[in-house]
């Protein structure tokens, strides 16, 4: 009895080991898998583009609140209600894509990313 007891115990530890071997060569490929990807910047729109893109979403009825020039809950919300009237990807996130919709000029750096 005791011999039979002491066999599974042991095949489920050699299972378990395997296992968390095969768990963690899984996820060292998936990280260095992403590692390779390049990023690309992230696009940050300035604060005079935040307060032009307020006042065109004041202007349209999407925001109510000041100018302020800040991507704060009140623009977001704006900004997710213009983008599904215009059709593009709600994000919420004053992107390149939405800027040039509303017709607020990027800068040079913006446009050679």
């Amino acid at each position: 009895m005791k011999k039979i007891l002491s066999t599974v115990l042991s095949l489920l530890f050699v299972s378990s080991v395997a296992m968390a071997q095969t768990t963690t060569s899984s996820t060292s490929k998936t990280s260095t898998s992403a590692a390779k990807r390049a990023r690309k910047p992230i696009f940050r729109a300035s604060k005079d583009q935040i307060k032009q893109a307020q006042k065109i979403l004041k202007d349209r009825g999407f925001y109510t609140a000041d100018e302020t020039g800040k991507l704060d809950a009140d623009t977001r919300s704006g900004l997710k209600k213009y983008q599904a009237a215009e059709g593009l990807k709600v994000t919420g996130t004053l992107n390149r894509v939405t800027l040039e919709k509303m017709g607020v000029v990027l800068t040079d750096k913006q446009k050679a990313t």
